[in-house]
């Protein structure tokens, strides 16, 4: 009999399956839907820093006490990581995004009736960091899983989301303080934020399953076992309708003349299980967080590459607008600012995936240019006077910042670090290392602007941060590549124990004929007694 797999059609609520990484399809919805999950987490993140000066007369608080709303909000979001990584192998990648997005816009709520800048760290800090982090993890991951030969470029072109939102938001709710206050402009930004869980429904999960051929049934059967076998594999079919999986069967292809075989045969015959034969073995169980990437030496590099690099990631876009204004640039000026940096960073995400797309190249070393070239730049923002001095470091910065934020959770994904395979639980391990930076950065820097009283000093703490993640990226490859040379050696070396050792003595041809015989004649001579 002949088996061919046919394509699938399910509905919108179940799992897209293909047979291989489609590189597109229903791949390009999800990246829609990454595209607005960026603008709506990392985008309204970037663009808090608008609410600074006005959290600061309501409250009454110092820099740091205030940096300390968005500094829980990131611990939360990357420490929690793991426990999203948990949710989605077990739930699906659906369910998690759309919860996260409800905590995220019922904390922006909450934060819009606060009294005080403790209620700020509860409702931004806890419950919309962990929203945060249900929503973006989740989404990446899958978006991943849907390319192959174009993740690099559509991971980084959707990532661009959260520079569109800081570009808009942040002259919008500007304009919109203005006009009705922080606090309903801050109610206005987290009734928006429900889009992240329309976003959510629109990530189907995926199934990559090979296609398979199965050989014609050997001539010695006979003809009445192999009608029976077709009955059972079609009536297997009909009653496997999710199986995807269509068994034909045809006279023709049964041999007309076939020598039958025993009767004592048939039962065994009759006994087995055509779908065991024919069937897609059992995919083993996915495990719900792997924490043997832990083991991996590059990954260790990696993650502390993330740790120290996130120490350069939020600070400035924070910061930006206090030190303008320090400097005596207005705020729609200062607003300006911010938004250039934003667009810079929109170029800076699309260069980057456009020259991650080429083959063939070694990418962490890509990464490795960007990651100096961006610690450049943060040390080119105290050197900066009035407002195109700002204007221009704001630019550089952030083409720089978008090469390195747009890519260095999806390289994950490649061989040099992990690998697709193992993305998954990689991503929730590395996100939660960077979770103790996303917790000191701000408020370190907050600290130093309170100690010195100039804002500099916040740009040097980020520029130390990343100079020290440029050190650990550089030893990922020599990790990576000492690593499998080592595990080469060993596999070598059993290689030649075994040779040594000698093959396996060999056995005659007529050695099972000669038991069986033996049985036969035992068996004879207990009947006649």
């Amino acid at each position: 009999s002949k088996m061919t797999v046919k394509a699938v059609k399910m509905p919108c609520t179940s799992a897209n399956v293909y047979t291989k990484v489609p590189d597109g399809g229903w791949g390009w919805t999800v990246a829609f839907a990454f595209f607005v999950v960026e603008a709506l987490t990392y985008g309204i993140i970037k663009s808090f820093g608008v609410f600074f000066n006005d959290l600061m007369e309501s409250f009454d608080e110092t820099n740091s006490r205030i940096s300390w709303i968005i500094s829980i909000c990131v611990f939360v979001q990357t420490f929690t990581a793991p426990l999203s990584t948990v949710l989605s192998n077990r739930f699906g990648h659906r369910l998690v995004v759309m919860a996260g997005g409800l905590l995220v816009s019922t904390g922006m709520v909450m934060a819009s009736f606060a009294r005080s800048v403790v209620d700020m760290y509860v409702t931004i800090g806890i419950v919309s960091g962990l929203g945060y982090c249900l929503s973006f993890l989740p989404t990446v991951t899958i978006l991943s899983q849907y390319f192959d030969k174009r993740r690099s470029l559509v991971t980084a072109v959707a990532s661009t989301g959260e520079c569109f939102a800081v570009f808009s938001f942040a002259p919008a709710i500007t304009a919109l303080k203005e006009q009705i206050g922080w606090r309903y402009s801050m109610l206005s930004v987290g009734v928006l934020q429900l889009g992240i869980t329309a976003c959510g429904s629109l990530l189907r999960p995926i199934v990559i399953r090979e296609q398979e051929e199965v050989k014609a049934q050997p001539p010695e059967e006979s003809t009445e076992t192999k009608y029976m076998l077709e009955n059972e594999q079609t009536c297997t079919s009909i009653e496997s309708i999710d199986s995807g999986v269509d068994i034909t069967t045809s006279p023709s292809n049964v041999p007309g003349k076939t020598k039958a075989e025993p009767k004592s045969e048939e039962p065994k015959q009759h006994g087995q299980n055509p779908v065991e034969n024919n069937s897609t073995p059992p995919e083993p169980k996915t495990k719900l967080l792997d924490f043997s990437v832990m083991r991996d030496y590059s990954f260790i590099c990696y993650a502390f590459f993330g740790l120290f690099a996130t120490l350069g990631f939020f600070a400035p876009s924070l910061y930006i607008i206090p030190l303008s204004r320090s400097l005596g640039i207005g705020k729609d000026h200062s607003a300006y600012i911010l938004s250039a940096m934003a667009i810079a960073e929109v170029f800076g995400r699309i260069f980057a995936g456009w020259v991650l797309n080429k083959k063939p190249i070694r990418k962490i070393y890509i990464e490795l240019i960007c990651v100096i070239l961006l610690s450049v730049a943060l040390v080119a923002f105290p050197f900066a006077s009035g407002f195109w001095g700002l204007m221009i470091c704001s630019v550089y910065f952030g083409f720089m910042l978008g090469t390195v934020a747009g890519t260095h959770i999806p390289l994950l994904a490649e061989d040099d670090v992990v690998g697709i395979e193992r993305m998954s639980s990689a991503a929730g391990v590395y996100v939660f290392i960077q979770s103790l930076a996303g917790l000191a950065g701000p408020p370190l820097a907050g600290v130093l602007v309170d100690t010195t009283k100039n804002y500099s000093s916040a740009f040097y703490s980020c520029a130390a941060g990343m100079v020290l993640g440029a050190v650990f990226l550089a030893l990922v490859r020599p990790c990576k590549t000492g690593l499998c040379h080592q595990q080469q050696q060993q596999q070598q070396q059993v290689e030649v124990e075994e040779s040594t050792a000698g093959p396996p003595p060999e056995l005659p041809d007529d050695f099972i004929d000669m038991d069986i015989g033996k049985a036969e004649n035992s068996g004879k001579g207990s009947d006649s007694v």
